[in-house]
């Protein structure tokens, strides 16, 4: 199956404005990543530490707080890690809680109306 990426917007839980991204939608990370500089724009704090098996089986540890995120004119709050530069991943807690699934080259919504 190929990558893809997907436009969405990346907030303060508590409300204001959105900064536009270009995330790679990856179905293996558990939550979405988000730079640590952007997170940080948007006045957001870690709440906690947490430690990650990555997928050459060792473990790193990161921050992970909570974002507001918004995919095709809907929002939702959303676990999220605070990474690397250059690191935009929509992971798969995000798609489930916006209901949407994907397939080889876009989400699509996981249930009809």
């Amino acid at each position: 199956m190929g990558t893809f990426y997907a436009d969405i917007g990346v907030g303060h839980p508590l409300g204001g404005d959105f900064l536009p991204v270009s995330a790679l939608v990856d179905t293996g990370s558990t939550h979405s990543v988000m730079p640590e500089s952007l997170l940080a724009s948007l006045s957001l704090a870690p709440m906690e530490r947490r430690t990650y098996r990555i997928a050459d089986g060792s473990f790193i540890q990161r921050d992970v707080g909570e974002a507001r995120f918004r995919i095709d004119n809907r929002e939702r709050t959303c676990t999220v890690i605070f990474g690397s530069e250059g690191q935009y991943l929509l992971g798969a807690t995000t798609l489930e809680d916006f209901d949407l699934m994907v397939d080889p080259t876009r989400p699509i919504p996981a249930s009809s109306p």
